[in-house]
């Protein structure tokens, strides 16, 4: 896309492989795992940087890209703030990200995000009031495993009336949710992320999930909190532009493949249809019934004494 004059121009790739790089970008059914850009703002506290550390670590290797210098230019409310931010989600090939920085108006705050064709599409401001680290609980997170899914609890009416916790709750499962994936093992699921809504506060929490002996089929389960344990105010949201929505909502056409001979019927569903070649059936070595057996029989005997007569009457000539 090329912008002259303030006319904007879309230019057709020349090349096979820039043709490649933009189909890789299209639309897809099954998603790429999304990459998450952490970073830090222009000044941050201590408890902003240990957030930033716990929320890399809930991410599986390779999914998230932690940058440790400062970004002063990096404010994605303000008009013109988002343009580093943007170069940096289209360095890195991120679709998600989490901001840190802090002041005395707003201290320790955190701000999440998502990427659309490496455009900002939605942005959500968060404060801490209260922070437990993963660290603190070091005996209970050994017991999950690295790459699991976790389970997703969302507590709250606020979920689906409010409009802020509306883009909270769908930033928060795009975040942590992992690789789209069929199906799941049950001993796969080692985690708990619960978040409960309470006028505009985020409660967040991480169990661990143990499964015990019941003496039935179904194993008893128990929680142990693993960390972080973070308590949010949510401070400010800004929704997506509704041309970016409209096309970030676009899925892409299923072309399905044509089926020779086959048919679908109202009453029978689907009908398939058989082309045989033509077959002699007296040729054909077939099981015969015995009542046939018995005709069979008997005709051979006719046979072989309408012989044996016209030999004899042969003989007497």
């Amino acid at each position: 896309m090329k912008t002259t004059g303030g006319e904007t121009k879309i230019q057709k790739p020349k090349t096979k492989r820039g043709k490649r790089a933009l189909q890789a970008r299209e639309p897809k059914l099954v998603e790429d795992p999304k990459r998450a850009l952490i970073l830090f703002g222009g000044k941050t506290s201590q408890v902003t940087k240990d957030v930033l550390s716990d929320l890399h670590k809930l991410k599986t290797a390779g999914d998230s890209v932690k940058y440790t210098r400062k970004n002063d230019d990096v404010r994605p409310f303000e008009a013109g703030g988002d343009t580093n931010l943007e170069h940096f989600s289209q360095k890195t090939d991120s679709s998600l990200f989490a901001l840190g920085n802090h002041s005395k108006k707003r201290p320790h705050n955190i701000i999440l995000g998502r990427f659309f064709d490496h455009r900002l599409h939605d942005v959500l401001e968060l404060g801490v009031d209260r922070y437990k680290g993963i660290k603190e609980f070091a005996k209970a997170a050994t017991a999950v495993q690295l790459g699991n899914k976790p389970c997703f609890v969302f507590v709250g009416e606020g979920f689906e009336n409010n409009p802020d916790l509306r883009v909270a709750k769908s930033l928060l499962l795009d975040f942590f949710r992992g690789r789209q994936i069929d199906a799941i093992n049950l001993k796969g699921l080692s985690q708990v992320i619960f978040i409960m809504a309470t006028g505009k506060q985020l409660l967040f929490r991480q169990y661990a999930i143990a499964f015990k002996k019941s003496g039935a089929q179904v194993p008893r389960t128990e929680l142990a909190e693993i960390g972080p344990k973070l308590d949010f105010t949510i401070r400010r949201s800004r929704a997506a532009p509704e041309e970016l929505q409209t096309q970030s909502m676009k899925q892409p056409k299923v072309e399905k493949k044509k089926e020779k001979n086959v048919g679908y019927d109202s009453l029978e569903g689907k009908v398939g249809r058989i082309y045989m070649p033509k077959q002699d059936l007296n040729s054909m070595a077939l099981n015969k019934m015995k009542g046939l057996k018995r005709e069979r029989q008997t005709l051979a005997a006719d046979a072989a004494e309408k012989k044996a007569k016209l030999a004899t009457a042969a003989d007497a000539d």
